[in-house]
């Protein structure tokens, strides 16, 4: 059946000129969709196929002035899990979405509020009182049906956090207090996963990539004690502006894709911090 779908593909391809003047082969999305119904596959797997064929997905084609063809197609490969969708991880959630990561694991327990209207991604009028989780996944299918969403309306914890992060590349902290924070950091070293934390308070955030091996969040937070930042974090005393949850996850999902391709300089054992107000950013190591 492969031939055949690859015969499809290569038939309703087609060459155009990409802003920069260059010919380029795409397939439009809705010959992909076409072909999928035709041979029971998901747009997921069609666009694996046609990356492989040297062919960009249409939606693509302004990804690849920098991510090559290989890369978006080892980003259609990889399965990144969000933990949190509110403030930071609807941020993340959309970016990477948009760039085309295959799987996405979403994790949060709680509900859409009013409050929520002010910075999250996914939250609006009509979806109050609904789960983050599975709001995320419906928009997300929305946003790019080339994305395979699982979506868990569940609070990670000790034991189920090496289930739900399981065959995960890379996992992100995009939770709201420190407790819940080293709980996922414990997990995600378990497994030997890189964790990206990120973390926002009024105009000032911060970012650290931890991987296997780090001390990581302990050498900011120390040992956190049972409820401890509920009332009294940073957060709840500053608030959580819409304009610090976006800077922040995005330097979180570029964080995402510069370990997942190998690229750059992932913010590792470096902790940093913006002050939106002030025009400032500031690394500190921890070597």
């Amino acid at each position: 059946m492969e031939e055949e779908v690859i015969k499809n593909i290569r038939s309703k391809s087609r060459v155009i000129r990409d802003p920069a003047g260059r010919n380029v082969g795409i397939l439009e999305e809705r010959h992909a969709l076409e072909i999928g119904r035709i041979h029971g596959l998901m747009l997921h797997e069609i666009y694996i196929l046609t990356l492989k064929l040297g062919i960009c997905p249409y939606r693509y084609v302004r990804n690849r002035e920098i991510l090559s063809l290989e890369e978006l197609l080892r980003l259609a490969e990889s399965r990144v899990a969000v933990v949190g969708a509110g403030g930071l991880g609807g941020t993340v959630l959309s970016i990477l979405g948009r760039t085309g990561i295959g799987h996405l694991v979403v994790i949060d327990f709680d509900v859409f509020d009013e409050s929520n209207l002010n910075r999250q991604a996914f939250s609006h009028c009509e979806n109050l009182g609904k789960p983050k989780a599975e709001e995320a996944r419906s928009q997300l299918e929305r946003i790019n049906p080339g994305v395979d969403v699982s979506a868990y309306q569940i609070r990670l914890n000790a034991e189920n956090g090496k289930n739900l992060l399981k065959d995960c590349q890379v996992v992100v902290d995009a939770l709201d207090n420190v407790e819940s924070r080293i709980t996922l950091m414990e997990a995600a070293k378990a497994l030997g996963v890189p964790l990206v934390h990120g973390a926002i308070a009024g105009f000032e955030g911060q970012i650290m990539s931890l991987f296997p091996g780090d001390e990581g969040l302990s050498r900011i937070y120390g040992k956190a004690k049972k409820g401890e930042n509920d009332f009294t974090g940073p957060e709840a005393v500053l608030g959580v502006p819409g304009i610090t949850a976006a800077v922040i996850a995005a330097f979180q999902a570029m964080e995402v894709i510069k370990i997942l391709l190998k690229r750059g300089r992932p913010f590792t054992n470096t902790m940093v911090y913006l002050d939106l107000e002030r025009g400032e950013i500031n690394q500190f190591r921890f070597d």
